[in-house]
């Protein structure tokens, strides 16, 4: 028997003072909020708090976990060869904490934009539909089911 396959992935919703959410432009996907894989051996908090100064130059605290995403398709990575296996992707708000705005190896762009521009800059569906789920946070998480690849299919959508 093989053992399954999953990449695990924080993405930070970081809010500032004046309700400004940041963004990072990366090379491959566009705008988007910070965020990445978590590596062997880290915790979720650790991997969040450093993909977000690595990727935008802003330290953060994490403060709240808003859903819960299951990246069930199966698609060919950015060299059209690789299979990409199920991701499961962890967000939560975060609270800027110090660092300054500051491009990285992944980024090409980061500013703060405010709470409902963001959307305007974003293109990304499953990004677009995980943002979304923040603006419509109520306190209770969310767990969604999705596939990406051709097309972005929505399969399951509650709170838990």
């Amino acid at each position: 028997m093989a053992w399954p396959t999953h990449i695990v992935a924080v993405g930070g919703i970081a809010i500032n003072e004046e309700g400004d959410i940041l963004l990072v432009k990366t090379h491959h996907g566009g705008w988007v909020f910070p965020g990445g894989q978590v590596e062997v051996g880290e915790n979720l908090m650790d991997a969040l708090i450093r993909e977000i100064k690595e990727e935008s130059g802003i330290d953060v605290v994490v403060s709240q976990l808003i859903g819960v995403y299951s990246n069930t398709g199966m698609h060919k990575w950015y060299d059209g060869e690789t299979d990409v296996p199920t991701k499961v992707m962890l967000d939560f708000i975060c609270k800027p904490v110090g660092g300054e705005l500051s491009t990285s190896e992944e980024t090409s762009e980061v500013m703060w934009v405010a709470k409902e521009k963001v959307l305007d800059l974003i293109s990304a569906a499953a990004i677009r539909t995980r943002y979304q789920a923040y603006l419509d946070f109520d306190g209770n998480t969310r767990y969604m089911d999705y596939v990406t690849g051709d097309a972005f299919e929505v399969k399951l959508d509650r709170t838990v």
